[in-house]
């Protein structure tokens, strides 16, 4: 791992456990087991730190979650969306950047503008954008009955967002979440889809 990467990733561990304004350059180059001027070799600053961090969550997210700009392909049949869905929410539960920048973003969203909108982007716009292409590509095939996209977008993701919220206060529930947001996508599938 290089200098840049251990300064991320501690950079993250440490938004997410003291937040942006409670995390210094020194507590970075201290975890990172270097001088704080030598952190000044990598990047411009702490929000430099943030830019590139955002950066590669984003770019992370979108390769392995998808988003609205990014669907990926679209389900041919009830299985193949559902175990879609639960391989996407296992992956943003599970993965540890994604994991430290929600909690991150979760902390923060009052503070700020910024991460207030990227937290809205990425707990509800995004994924129920996302969804609602999804759905109404899938409505198109005839495998959806014929609604309101967005609003069945909402209705299979909100309570994901519940689950995956649960699961990042007690760790403990990750098992029962997962349960849950499988039983719940399976359900949605029952009311909705054609047989």
């Amino acid at each position: 791992m290089t200098t840049r990467d251990k300064i991320l990733n501690e950079t993250l561990t440490l938004f997410a456990e003291n937040g942006y304004d409670g995390t210094s350059v020194e507590q970075i180059a201290e975890n990172v087991g270097i001088k704080a001027p030598s952190l000044y070799n990598h990047f411009k600053g702490k929000e430099d730190i943030l830019k590139a961090l955002i950066d590669m969550a984003e770019a992370r997210y979108e390769e392995f979650f998808g988003s609205d700009r990014q669907i990926g392909k679209l389900p041919e049949n009830k299985e193949e969306f559902i175990q879609s869905a639960v391989q996407r929410v296992a992956f943003t539960m599970n993965d540890p950047m994604i994991r430290k920048m929600r909690k991150f973003l979760v902390r923060e969203q009052f503070r700020s503008e910024r991460f207030a909108e990227m937290t809205t982007k990425h707990q509800l716009n995004g994924i129920q954008g996302m969804y609602a292409k999804i759905i109404k590509g899938m409505m198109g095939q005839g495998l959806f009955k014929e609604d309101d996209h967005e609003l069945l977008a909402t209705e299979v993701t909100a309570p994901v967002a519940l689950w995956v919220a649960k699961a990042d206060r007690q760790p403990q529930c990750a098992q029962e979440c997962m349960k849950n947001i499988e039983k719940h996508v399976r359900h949605f599938c029952d009311v909705y889809m054609n047989e």
